[in-house]
């Protein structure tokens, strides 16, 4: 599928989403934005795509949103302001994300900055080159975080960490990152890929209905009380008993075999 501003590369049942305005670091565009709302949409769609890699190309993940463009969304000058922008293109990108059925692994292979580590974040499961870089940058230029951070960072570092990461705008390494719950794994960055395409692999050849479910559970209880998300839980497991990879993984289990999963 082509597009200009992002590359989508399906490999069995695993999609890879590249970032590509290497020049730019990533810098985040409309015109990315809205092929990025629709590169998801059709990962949504097509059956046999059972996981996401969402990545950079070049030496960024992405730098956050490209700054020469704001000018042009300046309500004096006839543009969208702040609000009406992050209502129209990033809200809806983030939530598409999280409501995806299906695991997204961020393989970030260099700097994630302001929106890009929002993108980051939105995905789940993170892994990063030792190279890579985290930062929120908007404080920097007199903003606050925007597309989810605020949400995401405080639930992944606790409030303290993500408070000083949010007001200093200071930029954590890696590893740091990984300390702080970030991440899920540091790797080598000559080996970054190799470990995301393994671990999409994995991903893929699991159930991929209950995965859709286990991330909607996820995101309902926190924001939800124990008894709201008992009850949450009991209508989930309700719907993977009836998967065609429930039946298959429980006859699996009788017959002391390895399950094989169609994501049905």
């Amino acid at each position: 599928m082509a597009y200009e501003t992002i590359l989508y590369e399906q490999d069995g049942g695993v999609l890879t989403i590249t970032l590509n305005r290497p020049d730019k670091l990533n810098a985040v565009t409309d015109t990315m934005l809205h092929e990025l709302r629709d590169a998801f949409k059709q990962a949504k769609r097509d059956e046999s795509v059972r996981a996401v890699i969402l990545t950079g190309a070049g030496r960024g993940f992405c730098a956050g949103q490209d700054l020469a463009s704001v000018k042009e969304r300046d309500p004096s000058a006839g543009g969208f302001s702040y609000g009406e922008h992050l209502r129209h293109t990033y809200n809806p990108l983030i939530l598409q994300m999280r409501e995806l059925p299906k695991p997204i692994i961020a393989a970030v292979n260099g700097v994630a900055a302001g929106a890009g580590m929002s993108l980051a974040l939105a995905c789940d499961l993170r892994l990063a080159a030792d190279t890579a870089s985290f930062l929120q940058a908007f404080i920097k230029i007199g903003l606050v975080p925007d597309s989810g951070s605020t949400w995401f960072l405080q639930r992944l570092v606790g409030p303290t960490r993500a408070m000083e990461l949010m007001l200093r705008g200071t930029r954590i390494s890696a590893q740091e990152a990984l300390d702080y719950g970030i991440l899920n794994r540091v790797v080598p960055a000559d080996s970054l890929m190799d470990e995301a395409r393994a671990l999409a692999a994995e991903l893929a050849a699991a159930p991929t209905k209950a995965i859709g479910y286990i991330k909607r559970l996820a995101d309902f209880a926190a924001t939800h009380t124990l008894a709201e998300t008992l009850e949450y839980e009991a209508d989930m497991q309700e719907l993977a008993g009836r998967t065609a990879d429930h039946a298959e993984g429980l006859q699996a289990f009788l017959e002391k075999r390895a399950p094989t999963f169609q994501g049905r």
